[in-house]
């Protein structure tokens, strides 16, 4: 697919040049396409459509819908909800003078007041001056804020996710306070387990101080009871007690000497397979799902059965024919649904039904069927590319449209501007004052 670069006919540009051109314009193409998108979704957000769909929020109907993951779905969302308070930036958006990067770091702290000193600085220097501008400007902001004590609190968060080898890898962010508890309790579990002349790296001693605390948690009569089943670190084995493919429920595969360790002292539940690897019933016994069965169902279902769902934690087992309606608990009569979704098929006009192979399916509010994924005619890369030239062929985009305006290597006065943006701020909306303006 050819296209038409703008460039003034006087002069002769090299094959680098020319290519370097129809990037940049292109580029500015998608800028517009971007805020073009970013308006429709604001408006789609705004009237609440995914609800008709049975979706939790708009991040989960764009993950759905549009492959888009839940943190970008989110931040998208962001800053079409931000624009909508800043109609220069969203002007200067559409017309491709912006890319998305700068106009996604500028509605992190663009208030009506300070929008034309950031869309100078944005028009003229690039995404990395704008960065620096608001990091710095946020952080002068957080250490002139009264509450900021109150908001690291707030900010607090431990992450974690497996590692491609298996192992569980953890991130934390808390109070210092907070942090020096933890500290505490690991340096304690380290000086009951080690002998300070053992040659095991520090960090390992932590990590086994970090185990050694939570299974003394576990272990504490006050946290026992029915609830334990919710703490039982599940290892899928084969009938054959063998260990090869054994893996943690909703985790990865573990060798086999970590398996027989495992097995060494636990309890051991049974769940009959059929040829295809799906468990079959484990007996009926009242309305309540028996712990068993709820592994099993955990071990067939993996998590939220609902179409564009990806919750895997936080569900319950439904009945699909309802008890009161003579449904038995049994695993063909049994589907995982998250909380949301749970409430939506009771309470919110949909339903959970199975078709007559077996197949479980829902139905909205009108009765009708939601397609378990998404079906769309395939497009290629070129037409893509037409589509947009055509739509946008009006907008007038040219390769230097969203080039930075500096000269390379000028630097600006950042700490001038960090001033000149505390200065402009809007009130926070946090106390109602100004933050004082840094020097």
């Amino acid at each position: 697919m050819s296209v038409n670069v703008h460039v003034d006919a006087r002069f002769q540009l090299s094959d680098a040049e020319k290519l370097g051109a129809e990037i940049t314009e292109l580029a500015a193409l998608i800028n517009v396409a971007m805020a073009r998108f970013l308006d429709l979704i604001y408006e789609f957000d705004e009237h609440r459509y995914w609800e008709q769909q049975g979706f939790r929020s708009c991040a989960y109907w764009l993950n759905f819908h549009c492959g888009i993951g839940f943190a970008a779905g989110r931040e998208r969302l962001r800053v079409a909800r931000a624009l909508a308070t800043l109609p220069s930036m969203r002007a200067a958006f559409s017309d491709g003078e912006l890319s998305y990067s700068k106009v996604r770091a500028m509605t992190r702290v663009a208030t009506p007041e300070n929008e034309g000193l950031l869309l100078m600085v944005a028009k003229h220097g690039t995404a990395n001056h704008i960065e620096r501008l608001v990091s710095q400007y946020r952080r002068a902001e957080k250490l002139n804020y009264p509450g900021a004590a109150d908001e690291l609190h707030r900010s607090r968060e431990v992450n974690y996710h497996y590692d491609d080898d298996g192992c569980l890898v953890m991130k934390a962010k808390m109070p210092a306070p907070q942090g020096e508890l933890i500290i505490k309790a690991l340096e304690r579990a380290i000086d009951a387990a080690y002998d300070p002349d053992e040659e095991i790296p520090v960090a390992a001693r932590r990590a086994d101080a970090l185990s050694n605390v939570a299974e003394t948690y576990l272990n504490h009569p006050d946290n026992s009871g029915s609830t334990a089943d919710r703490y039982q670190v599940v290892v899928h084995v084969h009938e054959d007690d063998s260990t090869e493919g054994s893996c943690l429920e909703n985790g990865p595969l573990v060798s086999a000497e970590t398996s027989r360790r495992v097995s060494c002292d636990c309890c051991k539940t049974v769940i009959e397979e059929d040829e295809n690897g799906e468990p079959l019933n484990i007996g009926r016994r009242s309305r309540t799902i028996p712990p068993a069965m709820r592994r099993a169902l955990r071990t067939r279902d993996g998590g939220c059965r609902f179409p564009g769902c990806t919750n895997h934690k936080f569900v319950d087992g439904h009945h699909i024919k309802h008890w009161s309606d003579g449904g038995e608990t049994s695993l063909e009569n049994l589907v995982l649904l998250c909380r949301h979704h749970h409430h939506l098929v009771h309470e919110g006009g949909f339903d959970c039904r199975k078709g007559a192979g077996g197949e479980i399916f829902f139905v909205d509010r009108r009765k009708q069927r939601l397609e378990e994924f998404q079906t769309s005619r395939s497009v290629s890369i070129e037409e893509s590319l037409a589509l947009m030239y055509r739509r946008f062929a009006d907008v007038d985009v040219a390769a230097a449209t969203s080039a930075a305006k500096w000269y390379a290597g000028e630097e600006m006065d950042m700490e001038h501007a960090v001033w000149l943006m505390s200065s402009l701020g809007a009130p926070d909306q946090r106390n109602g004052e100004r933050p004082e303006c840094v020097p």
